[in-house]
């Protein structure tokens, strides 16, 4: 069962309550060249990120963030450390939540100045506590960065927020430990009401970042918690997004289009299924399907349609033809090189029956 949370408002996206976990990134251009910033949420969006998060280093950073607001409609969200003067001008230029830092932000008053302004316009704050960022003081107590600490951090600047009547808060404890990660958001998720961003900070790059951020955040989603996610990747950002959805819908938390299964081959495997399967890939994404749709592609007729008996349609590939099958049952044989133009007329014949694609 998930955790309950209580839900928030990050310009029109509800993190939290019964909506449903959403996926962020975090531009990795100068914020203040506002055309490829701006090329670049527009590519985030396109892949599925439903909400972004700015750098905001300085002054020129903040006002580019208010033109940035401007022409794009996905909620923006500013990232400060180390002067809270930068968080008060994002958010008067238009950012749609804050992510601050209590270790690096300059002190409680400063913070205080935060969420007063925050609550006059109507945002929330992110508290995102980091490893590498707990005070000297939580590091000898609990002799390291441990879970311990990354929680008391949190509750500490969470205590002082609730006594200043400020509530509208999102938290977040990262670490490049996956271990640690998951420990941390285990014992606070019981503590606090407030929707909880899941991430492991600073993961690495390509299917090694893909690999410490999906068993974090694939086991605390199991587990009931999480309400957004962020896969940081170094890279392209885009390549988190696929990451963040593949992660939610094979966790069966959302449905966020075609699945493909295929089998890893064997000696029976007389076809080149890794490119077929890449040919599929690109069929898919230029139907742009949104249908959950189960397609399996397997590489010989012997287990194909037994073994995706699952699959709403698929392939099995054998040296001299295809066979096309369609829940779990033979359907016709094609020509190799017909496979994927057959597969794409069946595919929108199979969506028109379930009155999903309109020809």
């Amino acid at each position: 069962m998930r955790r309950k949370s209580l839900a928030l408002k990050v310009g029109a996206v509800t993190i939290g309550g019964e909506a449903p976990v959403s996926i962020q990134s975090m531009t990795n251009t100068d914020t203040t060249d506002l055309k490829a910033t701006l090329e670049q949420i527009g590519r985030l969006s396109d892949a599925g990120c439903e909400l972004v998060r700015l750098a905001v280093p300085d002054e020129k950073a903040a006002l580019a963030l208010g033109t940035i607001r401007k022409y794009t409609p996905l909620p923006l969200i500013a990232d400060i450390h180390f002067d809270f003067r930068l968080a008060l001008l994002s958010i008067r230029e238009g950012a749609d939540k804050v992510r601050i830092n209590p270790g690096n932000i300059g002190g409680k008053e400063k913070l205080l100045q935060v969420a007063a302004c925050a609550a006059e316009k109507g945002i929330p704050l992110r508290i995102g506590v980091n490893s590498g960022s707990i005070s000297r003081e939580l590091r000898l107590k609990y002799k390291g960065a441990t879970a311990e600490a990354l929680v008391e951090d949190a509750l500490r600047s969470i205590d002082f927020l609730e006594k200043n009547s400020f509530k509208d808060i999102v938290v977040s404890l990262k670490a490049t430990d996956v271990p640690l990660t998951i420990a941390a958001y285990q014992e606070i998720s019981g503590q606090i009401p407030y929707p909880l961003h899941l991430g492991v900070t600073e993961a690495g790059r390509g299917i090694r970042g893909a690999i410490k951020s999906s068993l974090a955040i694939g086991h605390l989603l199991l587990n009931g918690i999480g309400d957004t996610i962020r896969v940081s990747l170094t890279g392209d950002p885009v390549e988190e997004i696929h990451v963040a959805r593949d992660i939610l819908q094979a966790a069966g938390l959302r449905k966020l289009g075609p699945e493909i299964i295929s089998c890893p081959t064997c000696a029976r495997c007389k076809i080149d299924l890794e490119t077929l399967v890449k040919q599929v890939e690109t069929l898919i994404e230029k139907m742009k399907l949104e249908y959950p749709l189960k397609i399996a592609i397997m590489g010989c007729p012997v287990n194909g349609p037994g073994e995706a008996r699952e699959a709403d349609i698929g392939i099995s590939g054998a040296k001299n033809f295809g066979i096309i099958f369609k829940e779990g049952q033979v359907y016709k044989k094609v020509a190799p090189d017909e496979i994927i133009t057959v597969l794409e007329h069946e595919i929108k014949e199979l969506l028109k029956k379930k009155h999903f694609f309109k020809s």
